[in-house]
């Protein structure tokens, strides 16, 4: 295989050679920028290391493939299937749907494993992977690099006995699925905000199921994204959310990612509701009628999981635990939890909640089941029930992904001599650094900041939360900025606030 810096772009090497960049494994699925870092070619190694790593621990040799709407997933997806075919894995192709479709697929159909071309919400010109054995449970960092050593090492090993079909009607038996409950009391009105992407194929046909009067944004499906990148943690996203939402007089606004399995939320005053926030009030929901049920939420989330009075009275118990779909549904799924949340949106719901994967339309129809159920209330209303707390979106700093964790070690060297040194932050001292996933100090009252490597991209992703106020929300983001922008291996921010 060619090396990567050998492979221009539009060269004779992008269809006589296989390209795979190896930065593209990542600890929960691989995401390359395409074609510079994997050709069709190296599609096709990459489903044979896939067909090859799925013999080496024992499945049968049956898989589900789909992808996402851009223009050249579907080629992806091909060249993936011929690599898999190759290994001697009968493929099962259900076409363009969201990827909770293909985790779906993967269950109804008693597969033993699935794999979703997609990027997921990085912008056009990415492509990438996810791929999962058992139900629910997509790839872990183990199997990720196992699959990377093949896939690199030309380790990969053809077989016989390689199959294809296509397969219809996977999405149309999610949708009963997922819809099923009968519509809601209540009338609802709803801006559905898809960007274009794949989930403009399935949202707002989802929402009006349930009986939602659906005020449609960006609902077209259009490879060209050519509005915004569909990322409902996005400012840009979000802030088109609320204006629909102002303009329309809607009780809210639901966003959907790239690939559908993120969701974004705006109450019906117009304001941005951070995904963790929303999950605190479906904890509270589900802990009704749950008996002591027990929640994961992801290291970037608020604190009010641990501390909400609620939650607290209803006999919940929370965990913090890695970012990550891979690393969520496998703690879901040991655990036993009722449910996981990520601040970034994905919301997993065990049964009979759910189907134990991440679904953003499904959590939209639970939001607004969740709704139903309180009919004298708006989503502000429940939203303003919550502690106050005051928390900066999700941001990402540019770090190579060479140097990002490194680069935290560091960070956590330092933090760890502040907090010896009883240095404050935002004005107060460090009480606990977690490092579960990156470093997260937790200060005397209760505020706290996250600094940890994007698994996906080359950046750092920072969030900072005050109990207080926005004035000490800013300074403890100032001051751990500082001490970013100190290193020089920290670049520009997407986004601030």
């Amino acid at each position: 295989m060619k090396p990567l810096g050998e492979c221009p772009p539009h060269g004779w090497q992008q269809i006589a050679e296989p390209v795979v960049a190896a930065s593209g494994f990542r600890e929960y699925d691989a995401r390359w920028r395409y074609p510079e870092q994997i050709n069709l070619r190296g599609a096709e190694e990459v489903g044979c290391a896939l067909g090859t790593l799925m013999h080496e621990v024992g499945l049968a040799p049956r898989i589900v493939i789909g992808c996402d709407f851009r223009a050249y997933s579907p080629a992806v997806k091909s060249s993936l299937a011929l690599g898999l075919i190759r290994a001697g894995i009968s493929v099962e192709d259900i076409g363009v749907v969201i990827t909770p479709v293909t985790y779906f697929a993967r269950a109804s159909l008693d597969a033993p494993a699935m794999a979703m071309v997609t990027a997921s919400h990085n912008p056009n010109g990415w492509t990438g992977v996810k791929a999962g054995f058992e139900h629910p449970l997509t790839l872990n960092s183990a199997q990720i690099g196992r699959l990377r050593d093949i896939a690199l090492n030309d380790l990969a090993q053809p077989r016989s006995g390689g199959a294809y079909q296509h397969l219809v009607g996977l999405e149309e038996a999610y949708l009963d699925t997922i819809c099923a409950g009968g519509p809601l009391k209540r009338t609802l009105r709803a801006v559905c905000a898809t960007g274009n992407g794949t989930a403009s194929l399935i949202a707002k046909h989802a929402l009006e199921r349930i009986g939602v009067k659906v005020i449609e944004r960006h609902c077209t499906p259009d490879t060209r994204f050519p509005n915004y990148n569909p990322n409902p943690e996005s400012l840009e996203m979000l802030s088109d959310m609320a204006e629909q939402v102002t303009q329309h007089g809607a009780d809210l606004a639901l966003g959907l990612d790239g690939d559908g399995d993120r969701i974004g939320v705006v109450d019906n005053l117009g304001r941005e509701v951070f995904s963790d926030k929303v999950g605190v009030l479906m904890a509270r929901d589900i802990a009704l009628t749950t008996s002591n049920p027990l929640f994961i939420a992801d290291i970037k989330s608020t604190a009010i999981f641990a501390t909400d009075p609620i939650l607290a009275e209803r006999g919940a118990r929370v965990v913090y635990w890695k970012t990550g779909h891979s690393y969520l549904k496998e703690k879901l799924f040991t655990s036993r939890a009722a449910a996981a949340f990520e601040k970034s949106g994905h919301f997993y719901f065990a049964p009979p909640e759910g189907h134990g994967f991440d679904c953003g339309v499904h959590a939209a129809i639970k939001i607004c089941r969740m709704l139903d159920r309180h009919p004298d209330c708006q989503l502000s209303d429940l939203v303003d029930s919550l502690p106050r707390t005051f928390a900066t979106p999700t941001m990402s700093p540019h770090c190579a992904d060479e140097d990002k964790y490194a680069l935290i070690e560091s960070l956590h060297a330092q933090l760890t001599a502040m907090q010896e040194r009883g240095d404050p932050i935002g004005g107060h001292q460090i009480a606990d650094l977690n490092t579960i996933n990156g470093v997260r100090a937790s200060l005397t009252n209760g505020s706290w900041v996250l600094v940890r490597a994007s698994s996906n991209t080359p950046n750092l992703v920072v969030v900072c939360e005050s109990i207080a106020s926005e004035d000490e929300m800013r300074a403890i983001f100032h001051d751990i900025d500082h001490l970013l922008r100190a290193d020089n291996r920290v670049g520009e921010y997407d986004q601030t606030f």
